[in-house]
């Protein structure tokens, strides 16, 4: 086979399909078009871009991580309104990075993926999906999956969850039709939704309880308005607001080296959560109750400006037994307590460590990929895993953070990813595959540095998996990540060239 030859059959029918349209999907289909490859299709199950920014609607959403970093570096946006964005901001920025760089005529919405078969002999996967009602397969040379850890809400395990006779919904599934404003509610959780509900749930409620389980490390949150000076300044010195962005970057980058390098600096930062927690709970029972006893960065991080006085406000009944069960009538606590109650707000976040669970990816030794990663938990760079050629994560395993911008994380994996692709395409292979030993190097590398990070300091969090072991967050500095992912070696990976037919002519 000629050279020739080979470009023109890697080239000539490569579909690729991207799961999701948050900003990893958006980002993938942006970084093929910019590598001239066309035969892409996004396939989005909502009716709308923007993955947990168009699914988190709740009173108060907003980012935690500062608007000129939380956005892609190839398109920034001088005119954010906040130094931290709000949802539906985010969401219009998302849309508008869609139409600018040609992605949207590549979505299909309304289609969810069920499936996709993995077939050794041709190099293809057989993609299955589902859209009013109707299966459908369609076959692609990769597939790379872009749906995320914040896109399934996790529901709390209680029993009597539908006996309540209520409202009752999840903060990802807000739902707008039910008006509040002088009910009794409650809201399970104190989590990173939770602390932006309960100051707006305060506001209207005419009670609020909040269930808490375990306290969080609050700290400020520098948020206020952009102003148009600053917007002006920014859109007519472009290189300002790049020096802006990376001093946001490097200041949030610091924060690392108390999570992944000694976590006993982490002291430096429990000394202003709590001077900052003394100044704004005077209540000292009430301060008691919101006081974490594990270190900090241990479980995530909040930052919030509005959480403490809501819950130390009249209205509000900070409650720390454990619920027993809800009934029909509201939360019964194992205290024996019934708490009635018109609505219910389960603030309990989502499925991170086993958000793939809900798809079937069957692989070349025909298993599932969740069954593979179960027995063996093991990946490469949390973009692909052995066994399942030619497809990719992005914000895969032990690629997640708890101190920096998950956008910088998730453009070194579509360059990654995007590399693989024109390395299979431009040598004319059927496949690559991760080599077995480079993955289990690779893994034992990072669960050893997880070993003293921060999330081993002994506290339960959605870093860990049912068996204790940490496969959502990445042990270092997000620039290390960077240089990991910035070249492609292909000697890591089992390489299967395609078989051409001697039809194929040596003039193409």
């Amino acid at each position: 086979m000629t050279a020739t030859q080979s470009r023109h059959i890697a080239r000539a029918d490569f579909p690729i399909i991207i799961i999701g349209t948050g900003f990893s999907g958006i980002a993938m289909g942006i970084a093929l078009k910019q590598a001239g490859i066309d035969s892409f299709t996004i396939y989005e199950k909502a009716d709308d871009i923007g993955g947990t920014w168009r699914d988190n609607t709740y009173p108060g959403a907003a980012c935690d991580v500062g608007s000129y970093l939380y956005s892609y570096s190839f398109e920034p946006k001088p005119d954010w309104t906040r130094t931290f964005s709000p949802q539906q901001e985010i969401q219009q920025y998302l849309k508008h990075c869609a139409d600018k760089y040609g992605v949207t005529g590549h979505i299909q919405f309304g289609s969810e993926l069920t499936d996709a078969v993995f077939d050794e002999a041709s190099g293809e996967w057989t993609v299955s999906i589902k859209k009013n009602g109707r299966k459908k397969k369609h076959q692609a040379r990769s597939v790379i999956l872009g749906n995320g850890a914040l896109s399934t809400p996790q529901l709390p395990d209680i029993t009597g969850l539908k006996d309540f006779k209520g409202h009752m919904f999840h903060s990802a599934r807000w739902n707008h039709d039910v008006d509040l404003a002088g009910k009794r509610v409650a809201v399970i959780g104190t989590g990173a939704s939770a602390i932006q509900i309960i100051p707006q749930m305060q506001k209207i409620a005419s009670r609020l309880k909040v269930f808490q389980r375990t306290p969080a490390w609050i700290m400020p949150k520098a948020d206020r308005p952009m102003r148009a000076l600053e917007q002006a300044v920014f859109k007519r010195a472009p290189q300002l607001q790049t020096l802006y962005r990376d001093a946001i970057y490097w200041r949030n980058e610091m924060y690392a080296t108390g999570f992944v390098v000694d976590p006993r600096l982490m002291k430096a930062g429990e000394f202003v959560a709590n001077l900052y927690r003394k100044q704004q709970v005077k209540d000292p029972i009430l301060r008691a109750k919101l006081t974490p006893a594990y270190t900090m960065g241990c479980k995530r991080t909040l930052l919030s400006n509005e959480y403490y006085p809501a819950m130390g406000a009249a209205n509000v009944d900070v409650i720390t037994t454990g619920i027993d069960r809800i009934t029909e009538r509201g939360i019964r606590t194992k205290d024996g307590v019934e708490h009635e109650l018109d609505a219910i707000v389960l603030a309990t976040g989502f499925m991170t460590t086993d958000y793939l669970s809900k798809l079937n990816l069957v692989g070349r030794d025909g298993r599932n990929q969740n069954e593979v990663l179960a027995e063996k938990p093991e990946h490469y760079k949390g973009i692909t895993v052995r066994g399942f050629p030619n497809a990719f994560l992005l914000m895969g395993p032990n690629t997640g953070l708890g101190h920096n911008s998950m956008v910088f994380m998730i453009e070194a994996q579509v360059r990654y990813v995007t590399q693989c692709i024109e390395a299979i395409r431009n040598r004319g292979l059927k496949f690559i595959d991760v080599r077995a030993s480079v993955q289990e190097a690779y893994t034992a590398r990072i669960q050893e540095k997880l070993q003293k990070s921060v999330w081993a300091s002994g506290c339960q969090s959605w870093y860990l998996d049912k068996n204790g072991r940490n496969m959502a967050a990445w042990p270092g500095y997000t620039w290390q990540y960077w240089l990991e992912t910035r070249r492609l070696s292909l000697s890591d990976f089992e390489q299967v060239p395609l078989k051409v037919s001697a039809a194929v002519p040596a003039t193409a």
